[in-house]
């Protein structure tokens, strides 16, 4: 919450959303006996009123253990209770993202049932806090959306990351010519495949993010024969490609994260097996030690860059020293 400093929530794929006033000393569990999956996809604090949280469930980040989701919660009070406010059969959620000044505009990414075709995929938009939802980009019935970042000074344009993901008992199916980066200037209205410079073809999973310093930045993490960190300095109109390097997109069907610093547009993180940092707009990465392996969701508080929260297989740790130390994940 950029206001409060020292307040963080995490969800977990396997013990519901916890919550720390106090940056990582001490975390409690706050949906406990309230909301009825234990696999926690994204969570969302509303800008324009940090009372206001959304929360996906089933994550999507399909390993060959997958506990699937029961839709979408909200909370009107910073957490103490919990409403389910539909998407019931959306079974994995990737992000969700709320209107900057309107905590009753929210659109959801959905990637859906993970085991066979299902038509709940794709980005759902409700302009009433979840009493109805619409679904807003649908591609097919095999290809969901598994990320999306959203233009901080204009909110109707927005990147959708769509990936055909698919759990066999024997095997993953990864990537359809459907898949790829969608782009809408309208707040979803209609939505149009990004091309100019992006592989095409078999795409796999696709990871996205605009910079909040420079919202004509954006990157594109693609799994693809010519996979790699993508960029585009025009509002997605053409790509070039900066990096190749396999060790930002490693198994890809369970990372493709990026997180721009708030304030700098040549800063870009990738969260993989390792935490990797980019001052150079992407071309280039050292890796940051974090408390554990294997790296899922960052977020970097406006105000201050050097107070992060970091989510990996260990659990959460904060960082008010730029990645320098972090706080335990032994009180988890």
């Amino acid at each position: 919450v950029p206001g409060n400093p020292f307040l963080f929530y995490f969800g977990t794929t396997g013990g519901g959303v916890w919550k720390t006033v106090d940056p990582g000393e001490t975390w409690v569990p706050i949906t406990d006996g309230q909301i009825e999956a234990g696999s926690i996809a994204a969570i969302a604090v509303a800008e324009s009123d940090p009372n206001v949280i959304y929360v996906g469930t089933g994550s999507a980040c399909i390993r060959g253990n997958v506990s699937p989701g029961v839709g979408v919660y909200r909370s009107m009070d910073a957490g103490r209770t919990w409403k389910h406010i539909g998407l019931d059969n959306a079974g994995q959620i990737g992000k969700i993202r709320v209107h900057p000044r309107d905590p009753d505009l929210v659109y959801v990414a959905v990637l859906g049932n993970v085991f066979g075709p299902h038509e709940d995929r794709g980005v759902f938009r409700s302009e009433d806090g979840g009493s109805t939802w619409e679904k807003v980009l649908y591609i097919d019935d095999v290809t969901g959306v598994v990320d999306l970042s959203m233009n901080p000074s204009n909110p109707r344009i927005m990147y959708a990351g769509a990936w055909r993901g698919e759990r066999k008992p024997w095997t993953l199916i990864s990537g359809s010519e459907e898949a790829g980066v969608y782009v809408t200037t309208d707040g979803g209205d209609t939505w149009n495949k990004a091309t100019g410079g992006l592989p095409q073809g078999l795409v796999g999973r696709v990871g996205v993010a605009v910079s909040p310093a420079n919202p004509d930045r954006v990157w594109a993490l693609l799994e693809h024969e010519k996979g790699g960190l993508y960029r585009s300095d025009n509002g997605g109109k053409s790509w070039s490609l900066l990096t190749e390097s396999h060790m930002l997109w490693e198994r890809p069907w369970y990372y493709m994260h990026i997180t721009p610093d708030p304030k700098d547009e040549n800063t870009v993180w990738v969260s993989n097996v390792f935490l990797s940092k980019s001052v150079d707009g992407g071309r280039t990465f050292t890796l940051v030690p974090t408390a554990h392996g294997d790296n899922h969701d960052l977020w970097i508080n406006p105000d201050n860059t050097d107070i992060m929260i970091n989510a990996d297989d260990g659990g959460a740790a904060v960082t008010l020293t730029g990645g320098r130390t972090w706080s335990t994940l032994w009180n988890q």
